[in-house]
């Protein structure tokens, strides 16, 4: 499942969106927004890899905009204005839906998201690129990702390997299995041995859990 938002000015357009998005199995539209500014904090506050965002705008464009999201967020563009199909492609945008849109033409831009975003999905590792090179990480193995400042700590049980991204970049290179715990750490929630309040036991490793996730962490790890 793939998850996104919708950012246009008009409530049509987004109500259009939402009723296609609607018939595709492997979309979900999270939220929509008619204000860009507000679009752009939920997509920095909520792991999101895909938006369908309108270009021709009012304060900022949806061209502008881009260049604020998030890394590694993938952009579908909606415009009624063909001039800026060129640009859009320049921007290195999925894809480039010309309004009005039918089903059809939405379906082809959604299967290449797919094939972007989910394309590693069954893997069960991936590298990254460390200092000494690309490390492969086994994702079953992995206990927990830390972020410490413009990097992502990836720990196992016996070594921890170091990766330039964001927390965020990193949750999307993982299995559903890892669920956010704390601002800075995502946790394997197949690993955890002991939840407690205010922290999780991973193996031999202690880490925090915040009150933010509490409630969401042990829903998703009790027993059903």
């Amino acid at each position: 499942m793939i998850k996104a938002i919708a950012i246009d000015d008009e409530g049509f357009a987004l109500e259009v969106i939402k009723s296609h998005a609607s018939k595709v199995p492997f979309i979900e539209i999270q939220a929509s927004f008619t204000n860009a500014m507000q679009g752009l904090e939920y997509l920095k506050n909520h792991n999101i890899p895909l938006v369908f965002l309108d270009i021709n705008m009012p304060d900022i464009s949806g061209i502008d905009l881009v260049e604020l999201l998030p890394a590694g967020t993938e952009v579908i563009f909606t415009t009624a204005y063909s001039e800026f199909a060129v640009k859009g492609f320049d921007l290195e945008a999925l894809d480039y839906l010309l309004k009005p849109f039918n089903l059809t033409r939405f379906v082809k831009a959604c299967e290449k998201a797919r094939t972007r975003i989910l394309g590693n999905a069954d893997d069960s590792w991936t590298f990254i690129k460390t200092q000494e090179g690309q490390v492969r990480i086994d994702f079953s193995d992995l206990l927990y990702c830390e972020s410490q400042g413009n990097y992502v700590i990836f720990q196992n049980s016996e070594e921890k390997y170091q990766s330039r991204m964001t927390l965020q970049e990193a949750e999307r290179l993982l299995p559903s299995y890892f669920i956010r715990i704390h601002r800075s750490f995502l946790a394997n929630k197949n690993q955890i041995k002991v939840a407690e309040k205010h922290q999780l036991r991973l193996g031999k490793f202690t880490v925090p859990l915040s009150s933010t996730y509490s409630d969401e962490v042990m829903t998703k790890i009790k027993i059903e």
